[in-house]
């Protein structure tokens, strides 16, 4: 079941995106700016446990620009299409809020491509997204993988 997150996922989410952080694959966030940000994010839970199995952001950057963000599965769930229902869900509120173009950031390229993502120079971004980059361990280095999807 997807929903979308509350303050009480925080410290699950916070988990997923450390553990895959720990292993290079996506960048994790503060703890702190995942409480700035929850409104963004929408959750998998289990509907049997209750547990959180996935999560993916929809951070709004700009009138017609959004970048989804902080999609993590939990390892062991991998087969059952969460992270694809995730960005799904991602497309269908960017559409509600009239975005017409999606990016993310990722070491994940071809996953993103089977949804239409199209790989572009980070140069393309708007200098707004580049803020919270300023933050991140990697900058000004980033080997993350720019990709763009025109809704």
């Amino acid at each position: 079941m997807i929903r979308k997150a509350t303050i009480e996922d925080i410290k699950t989410i916070h988990a997923i995106l450390k553990h895959y952080g720990s292993k290079g694959d996506l960048l994790a966030r503060p703890l702190s700016r995942l409480y700035d940000h929850v409104r963004d994010f929408s959750v998998w839970e289990d509907p049997d446990t209750g547990q959180i199995l996935g999560c993916c952001a929809l951070q709004f950057c700009w009138e017609d620009l959004a970048e989804i963000r902080s999609l993590a599965v939990v390892e062991s769930h991998f087969d059952k299409k969460i992270g694809t229902r995730l960005v799904e869900t991602a497309f269908d509120e960017a559409r509600q809020f009239k975005i017409k173009k999606l990016f993310t950031l990722t070491y994940r390229p071809d996953f993103f491509k089977k949804f239409g993502f199209i790989v572009i120079d980070k140069a393309e971004l708007p200098i707004k997204i580049w803020t919270d980059c300023i933050h991140c361990v990697k900058f000004p280095d980033c080997d993350e993988t720019a990709l763009l999807k025109q809704l």
